[in-house]
Formats: structure tokens, sequence, C-alpha cells
């Protein structure tokens, strides 16, 4: 069973900066896909960005070029740095691994990050 774990999100002002940290514990395998998605309060969960066993990643359009998503495997962590936050970024964040091609997956709880002067 894979257990996820997100910190580091808070209260920030527009224009600012920060790193949302996914503690990933048990099996994940070789191959897999990591992501964070967030939440706005009525609205459906949306991916932001993805990183797969290899290294690939993938972006939403509305976050590429201000976040950037990492891995560090001896860590077992993944990362989200956000920088130029706007207001609309505001949101519930959240992890999620999938195996493949087990399909399995595992969510993390969630972190709140709001974005307001």
């Amino acid at each position: 069973q894979v257990q996820l774990v997100e910190s580091g999100g808070g209260l920030v002002q527009p224009g600012g900066s920060l790193r949302l940290s996914c503690a990933v514990s048990g099996s994940i395998g070789s191959i897999y896909a990591m992501g964070w998605y967030r939440q706005a309060p009525g609205k459906q969960r949306d991916l932001v960005a993805s990183i797969n066993s290899g290294g690939g990643t993938n972006y939403a359009a509305s976050v590429k070029g201000r976040f950037t998503i990492s891995k560090d495997n001896a860590k077992n962590t993944v990362y989200l740095q956000m920088n130029s936050l706007k207001t609309e970024d505001t949101a519930v964040y959240y992890c999620h691994w999938q195996g493949v091609p087990s399909g399995r997956a595992s969510w993390g709880q969630g972190t709140q990050v709001t974005v307001s002067s």
C-alpha cells in the first residue's frame, strides 16, 4: 500500500512562492506516474503537473513556466515548486501516485494553498 503525505501549503501573497512536498512510503514499483492535482471550492479536481518514473514531466497550461515538479528518489519525495503565484492558484493541492501497469492508485490528504493579499 502506497501512502502519500503532503506538506508545505500555506498563505502567500500574489507573486510569492511556495514549495509543496509529498513524502511517499510503500512499494511504488519501478514504473509509475506521480502528480499534483488541485481542487478549488465548487470546482473539479484538476491535474497541475505530473512526473513519471523516467523523469518525464507534464504541466497544465495555466501553470507552465511558473511551477516545477521534481522528485528525489533517495528521499522518496516529490516536490512542486510554485513561483509567481496568482489568486487563482488558491486550492487544496493533492499528491497522487499511480502504478503501471497495475493501475493501482493512492491520494494524499491534501494541503491548502491560499494566495491572497
